[in-house]
């Protein structure tokens, strides 16, 4: 039996890759709107974080989603993203669809 292929996705925090489940997905729609995808099929530009604090900060610290989605980030948006996350861990394993913040 042919063993099933893992996707993986590099974590823009650490730039370590890691299998796609094991990862945040965060998306920049078309419309410019950046959130964090918890179900991974929203429509638009994606980058991948762990679900770790220190990968999420790393990012944040490096202003790395500028250079992910190539565009200007503020950091009103990434301040949502952290409240989005923090909601996320202390859910841990909630099942939501992930809201638009920028």
């Amino acid at each position: 039996m042919k063993q099933k292929k893992i996707p993986m996705r590099r974590c823009i925090g650490c730039y370590e890759s890691k299998p796609k489940k094991d990862l945040l997905r965060i998306v920049r729609s078309k419309e410019g709107q950046i959130s964090l995808d918890f179900t991974g099929k929203l429509n638009g530009r994606g980058a991948y974080v762990c679900a770790d604090a220190g990968c999420f900060e790393k990012m944040i610290k490096g202003n790395k989603l500028s250079r992910e989605f190539e565009t200007e980030v503020g950091a009103a948006t990434y301040e949502a993203l952290r409240t989005q996350f923090e909601k996320r861990t202390e859910a841990d394993g909630s099942k939501s669809g992930g809201g638009a913040v920028g």
